[in-house]
């Protein structure tokens, strides 16, 4: 088939790579418009467009998809389906209808599970044990369309979302053409979305990754893993800003009664911290405008004082 490709950030490439690779021809490629990136906010193409550069394909970086010059340029490539990843703008009705078999999205949950942006934060921060992937056929609505195609992926205790993400991207490639395969043959029938389970998954935001001391020690394990590395879990000290990268429960038998929540207590190798319910140690750590270190280095550094906290 003529595949006309729609993604944007790294966890898309994959699938266009696979796309490449496959029995199907890529004739072009849509993602979103260069960004400012960098500490000098220089503009740079995204890691699709890149892909799609290099190997010589037609691009195109609408400001959106409704635009009346791309919706020419669409059809001018008459693709017989647009696979979709990650793209990162809502694809109106009349685009949707130019490419013969319709746009194909892969979505990194198991529908209608989270449902939304950032569907393997969400995994995380509820403490799902499984996710996966689906494909189906997009909609005007937010991630209703029927399904085509699933796959499942064990969640890992120690996964943060940057390690899913990336294992998901690299196994739903294989499923997205799976998916084109079977349209091509004829072989695959949508099947329409249950109404029960619906969840969502809006973008997190820099405020939703303020880790919360008063949660207990496992949700605030949690929240670190689902905002890392984006946008980064953070927390305050002495009035300043503090990302950090892991904060591990600890086992019942360590011995760290006492600590209220958010108090620190700091051992020659550990630092702890108490929360809602039970005791996290600290891992890396970074404090704003440095290096990200161990979190006991920090704390040597800081010469934190006993009574001190984070908030």
């Amino acid at each position: 088939m003529r595949v006309v490709f729609a993604g944007t950030p790294e966890p898309a490439v994959p699938s266009l790579e696979a796309l490449l690779a496959s029995r199907h021809e890529v004739v072009g490629v849509v993602t979103r418009p260069d960004a400012p990136a960098g500490r000098g906010r220089t503009l740079r193409p995204s890691p699709v467009k890149e892909v799609a550069l290099r190997e010589g394909l037609p691009v195109a970086t609408p400001r959106h998809p409704r635009d009346d010059d791309f919706q020419q340029w669409l059809r001018s490539l008459t693709p017989d389906v647009c696979p979709v990843v990650a793209y990162g703008a809502l694809v109106p009705r009349p685009v949707l209808d130019i490419p013969v078999h319709g746009w194909v999205n892969l979505h990194f949950s198991l529908l209608p599970a989270w449902r939304g942006a950032a569907p393997v934060q969400h995994a995380l921060l509820h403490g799902d044990d499984v996710t996966g992937a689906t494909t189906f056929l997009l909609e005007e609505g937010m991630d209703t369309g029927p399904v085509l195609g699933t796959m499942t992926e064990q969640v890992r205790p120690r996964d943060t979302a940057g390690d899913l993400l990336t294992r998901l991207a690299g196994a739903g490639a294989g499923l997205l053409v799976a998916t084109l395969d079977a349209l091509d043959d004829g072989t695959i029938t949508p099947v329409a979305q249950p109404s029960e389970g619906i969840s969502m998954a809006p973008k997190i935001t820099v405020d939703d990754a303020r880790i919360r001391w008063h949660e207990p020690a496992f949700a605030v394990n949690r929240r670190v893993r689902a905002c890392t590395p984006a946008p980064g879990a953070w927390t305050m000290f002495r009035g300043a800003r503090l990302k950090v990268a892991e904060a591990t429960p600890v086992d019942a038998e360590v011995a760290v009664d006492g600590l209220d929540a958010g108090q620190l207590r700091v051992t020659k190798k550990q630092v702890f911290v108490g929360t809602g319910a039970g005791v996290v140690e600290l891992g890396v750590v970074q404090p704003h405008g440095k290096k990200a270190v161990a979190a006991a280095d920090w704390a040597r550094g800081a010469r934190i004082e006993e009574g001190e906290g984070l908030e």
